[in-house]
């Protein structure tokens, strides 16, 4: 049987069994962390720095969106996050894998997802092993205060994720899902009009372009 000559973190970014405390991945999380407090300490009225900050800490980071502080992250570069995308106070993203967040997303405070997971057998957790999987949130989805989000977990467009739950399992568009663990209650109807909500541009990138 062939040694597996991959790195660590391709192991981790491919989902499977990895040493999270090498030199290369200790780094860039510390890396993650020193940019994740030059955030949480801007002013709100810092537009500019706070976009600034986001370029350099996600993978990508949608015009026109919004993370409140304060926020949290392991490595940030695995974090695609749309446009017209906002996160409310104290969001936690854990994203040893991709965390997708599509446009148009609304969460509510204290939401937390969570790409990392460890293995159930015991020795395998003593053995420092850990593995995760990709989360997916599509468009226009709300995701209501204090949810939980499993590694693995795609949420379709439209839905909504009630206030509390814990999604531990994929859930379709066009539905409203509650409960833990997370179950569909209600059916929805796809939007038949462009957005309104945000037309009138008033993030950093309104600014950037009236300056341009």
């Amino acid at each position: 049987m062939a040694s597996d000559t991959r790195t660590e973190k391709e192991k981790m970014l491919a989902g499977d069994f990895y040493d999270a405390y090498i030199p290369e991945l200790l780094n860039e999380r510390l890396r993650c962390r020193e940019l994740v407090h030059d955030y949480n300490l801007t002013r709100p009225m810092d537009e500019k720095q706070r976009h600034e900050i986001m370029k350099k800490l996600f993978g990508t980071f949608g015009a026109n969106s919004i993370i409140e502080t304060p926020f949290k992250c392991d490595y940030g570069y695995n974090i695609h996050w749309g446009e017209n995308s906002f996160g409310n106070y104290n969001l936690v993203i854990l994203d040893t894998c991709p965390v997708y967040v599509g446009n148009y997303v609304l969460m509510g405070p204290d939401v937390k997802i969570y790409s990392a997971t460890h293995p159930t057998d015991p020795q395998a957790r003593l053995d420092g092993l850990e593995y995760g999987k990709p989360i997916r949130i599509g468009n226009n989805v709300w995701i209501g205060g204090s949810v939980v989000i499993v590694a693995g977990v795609t949420i379709g467009d439209n839905s909504v994720i009630g206030a509390g739950s814990v999604v531990v399992k994929d859930i379709p568009a066009n539905v409203v899902a509650v409960g833990n663990p997370c179950k569909v209650i209600k059916q929805l109807q796809a939007p038949i009009r462009p957005p309104k909500q945000f037309q009138q541009l008033t993030s950093y990138d309104q600014k950037k372009d009236d300056s341009a």
